[in-house]
């Protein structure tokens, strides 16, 4: 079963390497969906996958790669939407 969730990560998550890490992260779970920075300084993810590898993406999301200093993350159930990769959003 495919569950979907939105992350929002808050902290030092711009200008670390926040979204390529997320995005080779997601490669490695087969995690679909996408990453962004959003003007307040936060990144915004939604994630699709098996309920394993997505409770293991937002595990990872609480820390984040090295340079990163998350402070907080914010789970919100989605809807499924079916997505057929992993996107880096500008």
């Amino acid at each position: 079963m495919r569950i979907n969730r939105q992350v929002k990560v808050f902290g030092r998550v711009q200008g670390v390497f926040f979204r390529q890490s997320t995005f080779q992260k997601a490669l490695e779970l087969e995690i679909k969906g996408w990453v962004k920075n959003e003007p307040d300084g936060t990144v915004q993810v939604e994630i699709e996958g098996n309920q394993t590898a997505v409770l293991e993406m937002e595990r990872w999301l609480k820390s984040g790669p090295p340079l990163a200093k998350v402070e907080n993350i914010k789970v919100t159930d989605g809807e499924e939407k079916g997505y057929q990769d992993f996107l880096i959003k500008r």
